[in-house]
């Protein structure tokens, strides 16, 4: 006769198990729940911004949770009128597992399809940073590791003036950046550790940026450069016809910049080309006299200052100083556009001239005609000065 199989005894033991796997399924049913009510409360807690997130998912096999519809507007102390900053489809918050075969415990932002706005009179440099610090804020609240990487995965950035006319929104689209080790994980011996990239479309042309920087340092510490080609100025009417009431019939821009910084001080350049200008078209036939004189006036002054063996326009604008103020050489841009109109045109790339190196080191070189001419009672004083 075969012996009777034991009976289940549901022990103590069995029962807090039990009661453990009931709580833990209870609290990882609630979590999303908790979590969108903590960082609603945030996102209503911030002053001068009124923001809601639709909905939190949570991953917790992998250490994560996503943060979908997301939005966070400006909010006028005065009014209460609000005016949109800064929207996602998706935010990804997790654990950079990665840094973890290097003993650090650190995490990992990726943000899909984010729009960020800046506005009109919200675009000095006190207030593009209070934005900043503010937006830091909000994303320290939550998330409770430092982050190391950051990913934005078709991303876009405004500049609108919605009280001109026509209104006015310059925008970058399709964007795709990529920071890495901004805690310093992975290389604690170079320089200048943790690398960003950038690249985005810009009106039918393209946007890059490439750069290398000390994300820990006490003063700000980069080595950068970015440019953008051929983009159509045409696309841009709305701004020149906001801001100098002409249009482009065509045209395409190009941007070369370089630029360093460490210890407090900044130095670099930017180039802007323009190739192939038209101001008067065939679609202006139907103008005004006024607005047609308007625009060949703006079409005779690009002609004078253009190279017409390259129908190009371009100049370079050094720019040095420190953080607490900036120096831009006008007189050192007039030149650089009479020298490419009337004797050579610059080259349509970034120069490599500037690097992390040549921050706060005065450049031997000749200078300008301008300054030749204009130089004055300091240069004459200057040169005395070297010869004692």
């Amino acid at each position: 006769m075969a012996k009777k199989a034991k009976k289940f005894r549901f022990t103590k033991k069995w029962k807090i198990i039990a009661a453990i796997v009931l709580v833990l399924i209870i609290f990882r049913l609630l979590l999303p729940s908790i979590l969108l009510h903590y960082c609603n409360k945030s996102l209503a807690e911030l002053q001068g911004y009124y923001g809601h997130i639709e909905d939190i998912d949570v991953s917790l096999y992998r250490g994560a949770y996503q943060i979908n519809n997301m939005y966070l507007n400006k909010v006028d102390e005065k009014t209460k009128k609000q005016t949109e900053f800064f929207r996602t489809y998706n935010i990804d918050l997790s654990i950079e597992w990665r840094a973890l075969f290097h003993g650090r415990l650190v995490g990992e932002l990726v943000f899909n399809s984010p729009k960020l706005i800046f506005t009109k009179n919200r675009t000095e440099i006190s207030d593009v940073k209070k934005d900043t610090n503010d937006f830091r804020k909000v994303l320290k609240d939550f998330m409770p590791l430092k982050v190391n990487r950051f990913e934005v995965n078709n991303g876009s950035i405004h500049y609108v003036d919605a009280g001109a006319s026509p209104k006015v929104d310059i925008h970058l689209e399709d964007a795709h950046i990529v920071a890495e080790n901004l805690k310093n994980v992975e290389d604690t011996k170079t320089e200048l550790p943790s690398p960003v990239t950038a690249t985005a479309n810009v009106y039918g042309g393209t946007f890059s940026l490439n750069m290398k920087m000390d994300a820990l340092a006490a003063h700000t510490r980069f080595d950068l450069n970015a440019e953008i080609k051929n983009a159509n100025l045409a696309q841009l009417n709305d701004f020149f016809k906001a801001y100098g009431n002409f249009d482009v019939s065509s045209g395409t821009l190009g941007l070369y910049s370089e630029f360093a910084a460490k210890n407090g001080s900044y130095k670099g350049y930017v180039k802007p080309i323009i190739n192939n200008l038209d101001i008067v078209g065939p679609e202006d036939r139907h103008d005004s006299f006024l607005h047609k004189a308007w625009e060949t006036m703006v079409g005779g002054v690009s002609d004078v200052l253009e190279n017409h063996k390259k129908d190009q326009i371009a100049t370079k604008v050094p720019i040095e100083g420190n953080f607490n103020g900036s120096h831009t050489d006008i007189l050192e841009t007039i030149w650089g556009i009479l020298k490419n109109a009337f004797i050579r045109a610059l080259i349509p790339s970034i120069d490599n001239q500037i690097n992390i190196n040549s921050v706060g080191v005065k450049e031997d070189e000749h200078k300008g005609l301008f300054h030749r001419i204009f130089g004055g009672k300091k240069d004459k004083d200057e040169k005395k000065d070297k010869k004692d």
